[in-house]
């Protein structure tokens, strides 16, 4: 027998497994003397103040690491300019700001280092630029070397470069051999190591080219220093970096003399927005986060647009500039769904729709008998779309029984008592599930863990009449699909309904992502699974196997010629005949109830978030030919049985 102490906390997803996924990026830089802050606001740490605050604010972007550095602009030689704190702790984001306040005391000082220009020049983190950075660590690289922001460092100032992104790319492994041809020996095989060279590289290049130039000018090494840092091109320098870039990236990065940008993606897979004026300039992965920490309106946030940058020199100087051509917008859906902040006035918005839109197909499937019908959600992720739900069932409801209302009058057979009977049923919505917010306790074996993790919610007994009502429990999104099966239905079941329909605010999750969010393997999703065991139960094994061998075959084409092969697998049966498959499977032998499950479909998704279309995960069809060489190699790990990422 062993004995485990398990402890079970909430977790950020509600019903679904949680996701790990892109990261946050913060980038601070204050357009005046530190004094003028001290004056103004009482403190010089006005900065590092907001950077603790939009770095706070993000903390659902990442929670496996949190980095910052702060970058002294024109500290004197012989003195440090770049300072940096990282964490992969269990409060990373704490960690880091204990470790520059800790800092900040170790110098001492008393009452001076209260005045801006002592601080500047004694204490670390007393700066005007500020890169902060909060990460999950895909694939379990939670090691301190991969927490961001990562360095470059040189003894001339314009040579060193600080990077942090919230970025996956297909073809790390392109951009790291152009590295060796370069004759580079990169000190690690990562995709954070690749971008860091890859763009130091280019950095590098372009020093050298001024510095080629200046001294053809005749002019003295100190005083060609400051002319590269005036006059070094960064959009240049990203515009070539990039070109072999493919995939989903917010980059935001600054050069030891104080040059600093953030640059987007070509199709906008990943956020960034961005707010200035002639106090500050920040930019963070989304948009109420800079609203909150700067008391700004939303329409003073700009969304930097794909493929642009925003730069901001050494002096001040702020543009948007184009790094490369845009291309067809594809932005993440899901951030939309699920993973950015709710505050945001449009995701609020679209998350309601989302509820609202599922209503028509919910009480069709009820047959619009709301007497009988729960309406519910398990908390907390999915509250705002339940939101949406009961809006859009009210309403299709009153238009439901205008109809009834209409034919009865057209029949004449409508009456006062007749009005009273159809008007009378009100849909029921209510709160069924309360999630502890914190469970210890003692099991006596493996076997035990899913009855206590079962336990985890508190369900609110006597609303469900027994074995009559059917209960529609509405979830953001289902991945994998374990959890419901191992305890979300099972605690459901304790309120004995006749039947259960488990909905999704988000269509099935077909296919894996590459550009941010931790699903890289077929095998892990549930609407894959089942289309596998559909086609063995209609005996069409062939398939299989000949999506596997096409993928075999074009493994290494280029990733231009690549087609997703994997699409077929899907294709033999409707999205209804999965969903009914996903039910069975996914169904507990133990419960008495019937069990449904219905997923939104692609058409509402896109009505509802009719700016962020990119949909790879649920349709296949991704927006760089990277990922479609993803895909196939997914599939050909899952058929060989190695479980490891597929870029």
């Amino acid at each position: 027998m062993a004995f485990h102490l398990i402890i079970i906390q909430p977790q950020h997803k509600a019903m679904s497994e949680q996701i790990k996924h892109e990261c946050g990026i913060v980038l601070v830089r204050l357009l005046k003397p530190l004094e003028y802050y001290e004056q103004k606001y009482g403190t010089w740490q006005y900065g590092l103040d907001k950077l603790y605050l939009l770095m706070e604010k993000q903390h659902n972007r990442g929670q496996d690491g949190a980095g910052a550095v702060g970058l002294k602009i024109e500290q004197p030689a012989g003195k440090k300019f770049i300072a940096r704190a990282r964490s992969n702790g269990a409060n990373p984001i704490q960690d880091v700001m204990d470790e520059i306040h800790s800092a900040m005391q170790k110098v001492g000082g008393g009452e001076l280092a209260k005045n801006a220009t002592w601080a500047k020049e004694n204490i670390p983190f007393a700066g005007e630029l500020y890169l902060g950075h909060l990460r999950y660590g895909t694939f379990g690289n939670n090691n301190i070397d991969y927490v961001h922001p990562v360095m470059r460092e040189n003894n001339w100032r314009s040579r060193n470069l600080v990077m942090a992104g919230n970025f996956n790319l297909t073809n790390v492994d392109e951009i790291y051999n152009a590295l060796i041809e370069l004759g580079q020996h990169p000190n690690d095989y990562s995709d954070t190591v690749t971008i860091l060279e890859n763009v130091g590289h280019f950095l590098d290049e372009e020093v050298q080219l001024l510095f080629r130039q200046y001294k053809n000018e005749g002019l003295p090494n100190k005083e060609i220093s400051l002319c590269i840092e005036k006059d070094l091109d960064v959009r240049k320098i990203l515009e070539r970096s990039s070109r072999k870039w493919d995939g989903g990236y917010v980059i935001a990065g600054l050069f030891g003399h104080g040059d600093a940008f953030v640059t987007r993606d070509p199709w906008g897979i990943r956020p960034a927005y961005y707010y200035y004026d002639d106090e500050i300039a920040v930019v963070a992965s989304e948009r109420p986060v800079i609203q909150t920490a700067i008391n700004v309106r939303a329409c003073q946030v700009q969304e930097l647009q794909p493929g642009h940058a925003i730069i901001i020199k050494k002096d001040g100087t702020v543009s948007v500039d184009l790094v490369r051509v845009p291309q067809e917008r594809r932005s993440c859906s899901f951030e939309r769904i699920y993973f950015s902040r709710g505050s945001d006035r449009d995701i609020y918005q679209e998350r309601k729709r989302l509820g609202f839109l599922l209503a028509p197909t919910l009480l069709e499937k009820v047959d619009y008998d709301i007497e009988n019908t729960v309406f519910s959600y398990i908390p907390n992720t999915a509250e705002t779309a339940f939101f949406g739900l009961t809006e859009g069932v009210s309403h299709y409801v009153k238009e439901h029984q205008k109809e009834l209302i209409n034919k009865h009058l057209s029949e004449g057979t409508l009456t006062p008592e007749k009005i009273n009977e159809i008007m009378q049923p009100r849909p029921r919505f209510e709160k069924i599930a309360v999630k502890d917010v914190k469970m210890r306790t003692f099991i006596a074996a493996d076997s035990g863990r899913d009855n206590m993790v079962g336990h985890v919610y508190d369900v609110t007994y006597g609303i469900v009449k027994n074995q009559k009502d059917t209960l529609i429990v509405i979830d953001d999104s289902i991945v994998r699909g374990t959890t419901l099966k191992k305890s979300i239905l099972r605690i459901i079941d304790r309120l004995h309904p006749k039947k259960i329909i488990i909905v999704s605010s988000a269509p099935q999750i077909r296919y894996p992502d590459c550009y941010g969010i931790d699903m890289a393997k077929l095998g892990d999703f549930c609407a894959f699974a089942a289309a596998i065991e559909l086609l063995k139960d209609n005996g069409m094994e062939n398939v299989i196997e000949d999506v596997y061998k096409r993928c075999k075959e074009q493994q290494f084409l280029p990733k231009e010629e690549i087609v997703n092969c994997v699409k077929d697998i899907y294709r033999p049966f409707t999205v209804e005949q999965i969903s009914a498959k996903i039910a069975q499977m996914l169904r507990p032998e133990d419960i008495d109830a019937e069990v449904e499950i219905v997923f939104q479909t692609i058409e509402n998704l896109h009505k509802a978030c009719p700016n962020d279309n990119g949909d790879w995960y649920f349709t296949g069809d991704y927006p760089t030919p990277g990922g479609n060489k993803v895909v196939n190699t997914s599939f050909i790990n899952y058929i060989e049985g190695r479980n490891q990422r597929a870029y």
